[in-house]
């Protein structure tokens, strides 16, 4: 039970750590787009992220796939940058697009999971039950994502909601400059890429 802890802390403190950012804006960019009354709507695409994330994060540690790592790295922004560009696109996200956008989060947390598998083969070694301890990791990543969401959901709330800030300027506003980050993430590592 101490080793589910430790690795259920190590997937929420890698997920919150601001030197894996790219994972942080994704969920940011994910979920920007709702209120604190679309909760439901939210945990539903975040747990299809997480889903897509832990299928590739498995597959991956038990040696059942392997992708050359800086394609990943560099499809981990265009990711952000295809989810951004959806919501800066669509002046209407409440309405439309939620079955896509389930779709999407799950087609995407495959991509996310691989980035995810070399921290995680590295910290397992050679474990021979790494079943708990994949499990473990994955809860934690998505209490971190959790707690992601309900900081964006909160300050969107206080923005919109009390200082009465338009929901799509401030949709607009995220989504842009989580665009122009991941534009620039995406550019930097095309080249090792390809």
């Amino acid at each position: 039970m101490q080793d589910f802890w430790l690795y259920f802390q190590l997937g929420w403190q890698h997920i919150l750590d601001w030197k894996g950012y790219d994972h942080i804006l994704f969920v940011i960019v994910l979920c920007v787009t709702y209120a604190l009354s679309d909760w439901k709507k939210v945990l539903i695409l975040v747990t299809a992220f997480t889903v897509g994330h832990s299928i590739t994060l498995a597959l991956s540690v038990f040696k059942l796939i392997n992708i050359h790592t800086p394609l990943i790295e560099f499809l981990i922004p265009v990711t952000i940058l295809i989810t951004a560009a959806g919501n800066i696109l669509n002046k209407r996200p409440k309405n439309a697009g939620t079955n896509l956008k389930y779709i999407l989060a799950l087609f995407f947390g495959l991509i996310h999971g691989l980035g995810f598998s070399n921290y995680l083969r590295s910290l397992l070694g050679k474990s021979s039950n790494i079943v708990p301890e994949l499990l473990a990791f994955n809860l934690g990543l998505e209490f971190g994502q959790i707690i992601i969401v309900i900081g964006i959901l909160l300050l969107s709330a206080i923005l919109i909601g009390v200082l009465k800030i338009k929901r799509w300027d401030w949709n607009f506003f995220v989504s842009s400059a989580i665009f122009g980050i991941s534009f620039i993430m995406a550019a930097e590592r095309y080249a090792a890429a390809f």
